[in-house]
């Protein structure tokens, strides 16, 4: 584990280490201009980030890609702008939007029924599972060939980057945190709690600002889908609790250790003892998140991000009513461990070598591009003539220190409505990779250990946990042989 700061840190001297050695060039910061960009092979030249006049293929082809979800209508008129420019530079290309979002439970039906797109979004989990069941191509040469590899940010990319092949691009990324409303806090009389909190702290704040009978809660912990066992996990890592670990050449589940139980235990006194969730707690990311946005709880589990895009663009906050906490530390001077997670973008192996080119030339399209930083002011622009707001991501693609990080964040300079994450608490964020192996498998077995808590008061906490390690075990990770 690594602070949030210690992380960024670490990239920018892995980033300045491969820049000086290296084949890409640049200056050791991470520059935007590597030396032989332009000299290379397609995607060794500005074209591939829309700069130059490769035109593409020859002929006719079509790929379909990940298109955001109705919810996140500015997202969808920057990959909007993002086409127009795409197909302008390659006019051969057709690109088809695609609506299907990732599921775990749906990409095996998609893959065989060949329904996926050409470039499909997914996270950070799945990179070992995709790559194994031969549901991800392997863009090794793309990568490679690739005039800005050297450049991204090395504590997003190494996640799909498995046996030294490479199987998916980072997008952006994020430690889990605590967003509160603090101006709900303080209008019922509960004291904001400092941003070195801990469990016992949310314990005392939570029920403070709960009314149960009037449907507000104090926080909303998810409690449905693999969200309710993703949400427990950042407890479970504050507690000092692993998922599983490697013995022996092979996986074992260890979440149902004494850490676990303080986790869960902690979960039980939140609703039984605290009375602080909601009384309807079979709520997803969605659900939980727009209950904080429309002020129906003071708390939700998170990468920050989303829960303040929609507090301030949908729930009409403003940014000082919401506050990004670290997650809370389980007893004072403990870490504020938060789940390190990530969205990434996927090639389809089915496609044709053309088509994965093109769908690998789409996703890194704008990446370290001068086109990007325009439309990207434009879209700023746009939402503040709208009175929105524009939230970055908590970890970018790239290095912040970087000349091309420099040259994103002059452009967030410019405007007053960019939300800026406090220093203080992003210096406390201690991000933990999640588990290598089958990792949404755990997740939904543990939503329904969650689901059991907060039905039944009387739930033993070790039992329920000791019987989900033993299903997990037998059924998903003693088939795995680790080399």
């Amino acid at each position: 584990m690594v602070t949030l700061l210690g992380m960024m840190m670490l990239a920018a001297l892995l980033l300045a280490a491969c820049s000086n050695g290296g084949s890409a060039g640049g200056d050791a910061g991470g520059g935007a201009e590597p030396v032989g960009a332009g000299s290379g092979g397609a995607n060794g030249s500005d074209a591939a980030n829309g700069e130059g006049s490769d035109a593409g293929p020859a002929e006719k082809i079509t790929i379909s890609i990940y298109y955001p979800t109705p919810d996140r209508e500015d997202d969808r008129k920057l990959e909007d702008d993002k086409i127009r420019r795409f197909t302008e530079q390659y006019p051969n290309v057709e690109v088809v939007k695609s609506d299907w979002q990732y599921s775990p439970n749906e990409i095996g039906i998609k893959m065989a029924a060949n329904e996926a797109p050409t470039l499909f979004n997914t996270y950070a989990t799945e990179g070992k599972f995709l790559a194994e069941r031969g549901w991800a191509a392997d863009i090794t040469a793309l990568f490679d060939d690739y005039a800005y590899k050297e450049q991204m940010n090395p504590i997003l990319q190494e996640q799909f980057i498995l046996d030294g092949k490479v199987y998916g691009i980072a997008q952006r990324g994020y430690v889990t945190g605590t967003v509160v409303n603090t101006k709900m806090l303080r209008e019922r009389g509960a004291e904001v709690p400092p941003l070195d909190w801990t469990w016992d702290d949310l314990l005392t704040t939570a029920p403070a600002v709960a009314d149960p009978g009037a449907g507000i809660s104090g926080i909303a912990p998810m409690g449905k889908a693999n969200d309710a066992g993703w949400n427990w996990t950042n407890f479970l890592f504050e507690a000092g609790g692993e998922i599983q670990a490697i013995e022996g050449g092979k996986v074992v589940a260890k979440f149902n250790s004494e850490a676990g139980a303080k986790a869960l235990d902690f979960y039980k006194r939140l609703r039984w003892e605290a009375n602080a969730i909601p009384q309807d707690w079979a709520l997803d990311w969605g659900d939980a998140v727009g209950s904080f946005a429309q002020g129906r709880t003071a708390m939700v589990i998170a990468g920050p991000d989303g829960p303040v895009d929609q507090g301030l663009n949908q729930g009409g906050m403003s940014p000082d009513d919401i506050a990004v906490y670290p997650m809370p530390a389980m007893e004072a001077g403990g870490a504020h461990t938060g789940v390190l997670g990530g969205d990434y973008l996927v090639v389809n192996p089915n496609a044709s070598p053309e088509e994965q080119e093109m769908a690998f030339r789409y996703a890194t399209f704008d990446y370290f591009s001068d086109n990007f930083l325009t439309s990207l002011e434009a879209n700023i622009q746009a939402r503040k003539d709208d009175g929105k707001y524009f939230i970055p991501p908590v970890i970018e693609y790239f290095d912040m220190e970087s000349a091309f990080g420099q040259k994103v964040k002059a452009v967030y300079d410019k405007f007053d409505n960019v939300y800026q994450y406090d220093p203080a608490s992003i210096a406390l964020m201690d991000g933990k990779p999640e588990a290598q192996f089958n990792t949404q498998d755990y997740y939904a077995t543990m939503t329904n250990v969650i689901q059991e808590v907060f039905a039944n008061e009387n739930v033993d906490v070790q039992a329920q946990l000791d019987a989900a390690a033993q299903l997990v075990q037998t059924e998903f990770l003693d088939p795995i042989e680790v080399k």
